[in-house]
């Protein structure tokens, strides 16, 4: 990822992508479970990391531009940061720290992959991660969360690696082919006056989830269909 096209916030967007569609938080709400079924229900695909990167390879932004995958040790290492990061942030109010909470860890028994594609024309980044993991509930239940917690705190501000960072989030009615869909459109204020916008879109089919972020500084909601296509192309694999 280059520095000089993706702003701080953007960078942590892109941190959080992963670890966010993969982790549940205690703070989010149970989802309601379907009556149970008397059919054997079908045993959870399995995906190894290789599977997941040669997904993300066949894809394209909506200029024709391929997406770079991330090396898995550089994937790596930016959880690791993330959850650097995340220890010492600060959260305003309090109670918004939940972001924090619900993006602590990514499950020991996932398997999963990213990648990105730039371009410097528009100052744009979008950054593509798919995580599979056993249990399909622990996908939905975050995503419940997130639900919850973006209801929670549309406005709220947060200090981090020296900077504060002020960020309004406005769900958007946009939706994938998976079986369940979030979005969100995060506007964000840098405290050194740099302005960024960052559109979230998750869709999840099984154990299978796909999260794309697009941010620069002009991002809309119009995002939402490039990014669709990103999800639906990894979820038809689902």
């Amino acid at each position: 990822m280059q520095r000089r096209t993706t702003p701080a916030a953007l960078l942590l967007a892109a941190l959080l992508a992963l670890t966010a569609c993969g982790t549940t938080t205690a703070t989010g709400t149970a989802t309601t479970s379907p009556p149970p079924s008397s059919a054997t229900p079908s045993p959870a695909k399995t995906y190894t990391d290789a599977d997941l990167s040669s997904l993300l390879a066949t894809l394209k932004d909506s200029q024709g531009r391929p997406l770079t995958v991330i090396p898995a040790a550089q994937i790596d290492q930016g959880i690791i940061k993330a959850k650097e990061v995340l220890k010492t942030a600060v959260f305003t109010p309090p109670e918004c720290n939940v972001f924090a909470d619900s993006n602590s860890q990514v499950p020991e028994d996932s398997t999963y992959a990213a990648g990105t594609t730039v371009s410097a024309a528009d100052q744009t980044a979008i950054v593509v991660t798919v995580i599979a993991l056993k249990d399909a509930k622990q996908l939905t239940d975050h995503l419940e969360a997130s639900r919850k917690a973006t209801a929670q705190c549309s406005n709220f501000t947060v200090e981090l690696s020296g900077q504060k960072i002020t960020t309004e989030i406005q769900p958007i009615d946009a939706k994938t082919k998976g079986d369940q869909s979030f979005a969100a459109l995060a506007k964000q204020s840098i405290s050194t006056g740099e302005q960024q916008t960052a559109l979230t879109m998750t869709g999840i089919k099984g154990n299978l989830a796909a999260t794309a972020v697009k941010g620069g500084p002009a991002v809309t909601q119009d995002a939402a269909a490039e990014l669709a296509q990103l999800i639906d192309t990894i979820l038809a694999h689902g």
